[in-house]
């Protein structure tokens, strides 16, 4: 099974210039939690609901007043739609990652694929036959992404908050 199998073709981007708050509303509109942000039709970053929530809990500014290029991430993550989902999957494991843009060879935003998608499209396995996307490497992937970055870190604040 491949990426583009799996993948979100319709995906909504934003600009650098586009607000927060305008950006809020396209991921509300297209219920996603993620914007790829493009330049010139190049993908150049991306902007989750959770970079947008932070954002207005830390600057004290209205949502309006904050570019999406501000707040945006630069380090990201992508796959190509003819990888094997299983080394998207590896990518999503390793970053602790939700989604990851898909991107073709000239560097064009191709979609999007997410857990949710992954999740939509596993299956059990049934007899000796193994389907190609199984709920074990859906769970595999969700457990590694859920995975504390700095495990020593999140028991010291567990204790200290206890």
């Amino acid at each position: 099974m491949k990426v583009h199998d799996v993948m979100t073709t319709h995906v909504q981007c934003c600009s650098p210039s586009t607000d927060l708050a305008a950006a809020a509303v396209m991921m509300f509109e297209g219920d996603c939690g993620v914007l790829p942000v493009l330049l010139e039709h190049k993908v150049m970053g991306i902007i989750t609901d959770r970079d947008i929530a932070i954002a207005l809990g830390t600057r004290g500014k209205r949502a309006s007043e904050i570019a999406v290029g501000e707040v945006m991430s630069t380090t990201m993550y992508a796959c190509d739609p003819d990888d094997d989902i299983h080394t998207a999957l590896k990518t999503l494991r390793r970053e602790k990652v939700h989604r990851l843009p898909v991107i073709d060879s000239h560097g064009e935003l191709q979609g999007i694929v997410s857990m949710n998608d992954v999740v939509l499209h596993a299956e059990h396995a049934h007899g000796k036959k193994a389907p190609d996307l199984t709920y074990d490497d859906v769970v595999s992937t969700f457990k590694a992404i859920c995975e504390h970055r700095h495990p020593k870190v999140a028991a010291e604040a567990l204790a200290a908050a206890g």
